[in-house]
């Protein structure tokens, strides 16, 4: 029943991380519809981080992650144009 434990713990570490990334995208989203720069790239930062330390991690991909980073930025870009 070791793989069951391991499964558990494997799963809650990875349903975090995931949460993370995607509450992140979403304050990046709000702070775009919003006009507000300054929050987007805060909010940015702190998808980077959790998106990498996601794919670090093995919750994702690290093309996943350079993906959800690029429409980031992209989607910023836009906005600030």
């Amino acid at each position: 029943m070791k793989r069951v434990r391991q499964t558990k713990t494997a799963t809650q570490r990875n349903r975090l991380l995931k949460n993370r990334v995607k509450e992140a995208r979403k304050s990046i989203l709000v702070a775009v519809e919003a006009g507000d720069n300054a929050a987007a790239q805060e909010a940015y930062v702190a998808l980077s981080s959790a998106a990498d330390k996601a794919a670090k991690k093995g919750a994702f991909h690290k093309k996943r992650a350079d993906r959800y980073k690029a429409r980031a930025a992209a989607s910023i870009a836009k906005a600030s144009a």
